[in-house]
Formats: structure tokens, sequence, C-alpha cells
């Protein structure tokens, strides 16, 4: 059997951080759809299973979609300061990139099941991930989505009032790619 990898890019597809609002004036914030725009996914094979994964983003490309939800629309000045909190909150200058690094990758109905280790804010904990693989004549499309707890990685949930509008602690990610047969 042989080695190969493949290696994905935002080009291939998207990441994107889902959000949610907490506290008693909840209904005042927005849920926020943020993307990274920078991220690499490099997959390990040997022969037709894959053995490893890494995924790497880029703290500084996060760039905020959209806002659904609250009292008025996301205006663009508003998505400029969202982002500034957020990178704050991730304090990139010190963590620039997030990691996830799967060195446990077993079959499941419709895909993988990836065990490993995530590492956001300088913190490292184990995650799994559960991938799944569709086959569309040409291309693989491949998905998955994983909730993440902020306050688990050192990361305090933006917030406004005195706390009584913040960020959800735990956020959603998304992964959609399209990789060519």
């Amino acid at each position: 059997m042989t080695d190969t990898g493949w290696t994905l890019t935002a080009s291939e597809g998207e990441l994107q951080i889902l959000t949610g609002v907490a506290g008693p004036a909840a209904m005042m914030g927005h849920r926020l759809t943020i993307a990274m725009a920078s991220w690499r996914a490099d997959v390990q094979w040997r022969g037709k299973q894959p053995t490893a994964a890494e995924l790497v983003v880029d703290v500084d490309s996060l760039q905020v979609v959209k806002g659904e939800g609250g009292v008025t629309p996301l205006t663009g000045p508003e998505k400029g300061v969202v982002r500034s909190n957020a990178l704050k909150a991730l304090e990139v200058k010190k963590f620039p990139q997030i990691t996830f690094t799967a060195t446990d990758i077993t079959k499941a109905i419709g895909g993988y099941r990836l065990d490993g280790t995530v590492n956001i804010h300088g913190t490292s904990r184990p995650q799994t991930v559960d991938l799944a693989v569709e086959d569309t004549g040409g291309v693989w499309v491949l998905t998955a989505s994983a909730p993440v707890r902020q306050t688990q990685f050192g990361i305090k949930p933006y917030s406004l009032f005195v706390g009584s509008l913040k960020v959800a602690d735990e956020v959603n990610i998304r992964f959609t790619a399209r990789y060519p047969k």
C-alpha cells in the first residue's frame, strides 16, 4: 500500500463559526455567522484509509459574514467592531492559529470519526469530530459540525451591559469542503 495525502484549503470549502446569544437581553443581540477565510487541512492516507489529519486555521482571517436577529440589522461598521472584539478575545497576536490534529481515524456510517486534539487560545483539549463523506460522482463532499465551549479554552465570551447581553459560551464549528476524485 502506498501513502498519499490530500490538502484542502479555503478555496475548496468553508469553515464557519456560528454563535448564539445569552443573558436577560439576548433578544437584542445577533446570532453571528463568522467565516475563517484562511485555513489548511492535510489528510494522510494509507491505501484507502485516512490515517491522520491536521487542520490549521489563521485566526486573523476571521470575517463576520452576517448577524441574524437583534433589534436592528448588523451593519458593515458593526461587523468591523464584532471582528475587532473577537480578535481581542482570542488574543490573536499571542495565539495566531487554531489547530485540530486527528490521530485516530475510524470508519463510521457515512464517513469517519476523527479523534484528536484541538488547540485554541493556547489550551489543548480532546475533541471528536464526525466527518460525513458523500460521493457525488466526480467529487467527494466532506461535512462536519462540532460544538466548542469558549470558556474551556480560557476565552471569556464577549458581553455588554454588565453581562445582560453576551455571546453564548458554546459556539458551533461548521466545515464543508469539496475534493475532486
